[in-house]
């Protein structure tokens, strides 16, 4: 099997090589890379002022001038993927470089905080994927690639340096084992390449404990008034006690630190999108995380360049209090914005771990996605059973749903599926069980039929809203779970 060369930049190699090159091109442009498949790609660095730059690559030839500023960019036109090992080669006039084992293929980015963070395998054992160890060491896909981008805060984009690509091996993972992949993004890149068996290119910026904010682009919060005070907060390269504020509680939170660090010498690199697990972070404001998750989209649309980017997130696990305001405000977004999608994940929290250790089916509830928008894979279902109608008959809801024709529940205890409340004219809600016919787990119709004792007149009803806050209720169709919800018959009065 060939092996690719595990490449580290050092920063003192790094500032000779800036020192005597004058053709420079940007940071994603490495050994190993992977480029995206049928899209425009552009690459850019820069050069001496007024110096004539050329780009080749697979068959193309692109020129141009670097600008008063010493910037250049060109763009290659929309590429087929291709396994092939080849050579980017980007010329000045007095030096070139050659940006070897170039493949086409998938390019996707994964972002967050510690539940994306949450590595295939280090040295945690309580901090990492419960397969990892396994997985690591029987993986050998030489044309899925990685970068994962070290952790950095900055007041301004953080510009230059180069990505060190590696492919997906036991000896590239053992490279990382102290400062690892994402297991959300290991899987993730693992289920593409097996449904699409082209590259597949995965970029890791993702860091434990960081809000929302820091990873948002100030061009995000353009035409979002409601978060002008978040826009308007003043970096600074000291913390202070002055400046704990909102999720604000560290340095490196600050709005569009993490962005300007981590991701911004990034931009705008041809990719299909991203995938997010984050929001525990920004719990405490949940009225306000459906405008920052628009925010963090538009910013991040923008600044690739790519009005049709992809965000497929994960709806927050339950885990040892209630996350039921910001989950509805992450289905509130996804249902706002046509390019993103949630992959709900209420059977698969732990109460006394914030970071369960199952990420592969995480990963895989998002590839869904992928797989189902991106790729033409049409006969799947991706989405979890969404409400579609409700009736309320005597004492009991009777309720539909999109992409559930039929039911199941699941549990450690087979227990009927608990987690549902329904509340009468006196507002206060009870315990409420479905009642249709179930035999062996499975429920019989497509309408759930559920009801509270000691509610005649139901007015509202909930699911997942109270401890344990476990979803254990699935579509017969997909296998996915029902997320939480709330309804109120506004019909008639409390």
């Amino acid at each position: 099997m060939k092996k690719i060369l595990l490449i580290t930049v050092g920063a003192a190699v790094l500032a000779a090589s800036e020192a005597d090159a004058k053709v420079i091109s940007a940071t994603p442009f490495a050994d190993n890379m992977v480029l995206q498949r049928e899209r425009a790609v552009p690459v850019w660095g820069t050069a001496d002022a007024g110096e004539e730059v050329t780009v080749a690559f697979a068959g193309q030839t692109k020129a141009t001038t670097a600008d008063a500023a010493g910037k250049w960019s060109v763009t290659l036109d929309p590429m087929p993927a291709s396994k092939e090992s080849r050579v980017l080669r980007i010329a000045g006039k007095d030096n070139a470089e050659e940006i070897k084992n170039v493949l086409v293929g998938e390019v996707w980015f994964a972002s967050g905080q510690s539940n994306m963070e949450c590595p295939i395998w280090g040295p945690n054992p309580r901090y990492r994927d419960a397969k990892g160890a396994m997985m690591t060491a029987m993986t050998r896909v030489p044309s899925v690639r990685f970068v994962k981008i070290p952790k950095k805060w900055a007041v301004k984009p953080s510009l230059g340096g180069k990505a060190t690509w590696r492919d997906f091996s036991p000896e590239s993972f053992k490279a990382v084992y102290n400062n690892s992949l994402s297991a959300v993004a290991f899987y993730y890149a693992l289920e593409l390449s097996g449904a699409l068996d082209v590259p597949i290119g995965i970029v890791d910026a993702s860091w434990g404990g960081t809000n929302i904010d820091a990873w948002t682009p100030r061009a995000g919060y353009d035409g979002h008034p409601e978060l002008k005070d978040v826009a308007d907060y003043p970096l600074r390269e000291k913390w202070s006690k002055s400046m704990k504020k909102w999720t604000i509680t560290a340095i490196h939170q600050q709005p569009t630190a993490l962005w300007n660090g981590m991701v911004a010498a990034w931009a705008p690199m041809s990719m299909r999108g991203f995938i997010w697990y984050q929001g525990c972070h920004n719990s405490s404001e949940a009225k306000r995380y459906c405008a920052k998750m628009h925010a963090l989209y538009d910013g991040w649309s923008k600044e690739f360049k790519n009005p049709a980017l992809k965000l497929y997130f994960v709806q927050l696990a339950p885990w040892k209090s209630s996350w039921f305001d910001i989950q509805m405000a992450q289905a509130k977004f996804a249902a706002e914005q046509k390019n993103a999608a949630l992959a709900v994940t209420c059977d698969v929290g732990n109460s006394w771990d914030i970071h369960p250790n199952n990420k592969g089916i995480v990963a895989r509830r998002l590839a869904l996605h992928a797989l189902k928008r991106d790729y033409g894979f049409n006969d799947i279902i991706d989405d979890s059973p969404a409400l579609k109608s409700w009736k309320v008959e005597g004492d009991r809801f009777i309720l539909s749903f999109d992409n559930a024709s039929t039911w199941y529940y699941y549990n450690d205890d087979r227990s009927a599926p608990k987690g549902f409340e329904i509340a009468g004219p006196d507002g206060t809600f009870k315990p409420a069980v479905v009642v249709n016919k179930s035999h062996k787990g499975n429920y019989s119709g497509k309408e759930l039929v559920v009801k509270a004792t000691g509610v005649a007149e139901p007015r509202a009803i909930r699911y997942l809203y109270s401890k344990p806050w476990i979803g254990s209720l699935y579509s017969a169709d997909s296998a996915l779970p029902l997320g939480p919800f709330e309804l109120r018959d506004s019909s008639k009065k409390q």
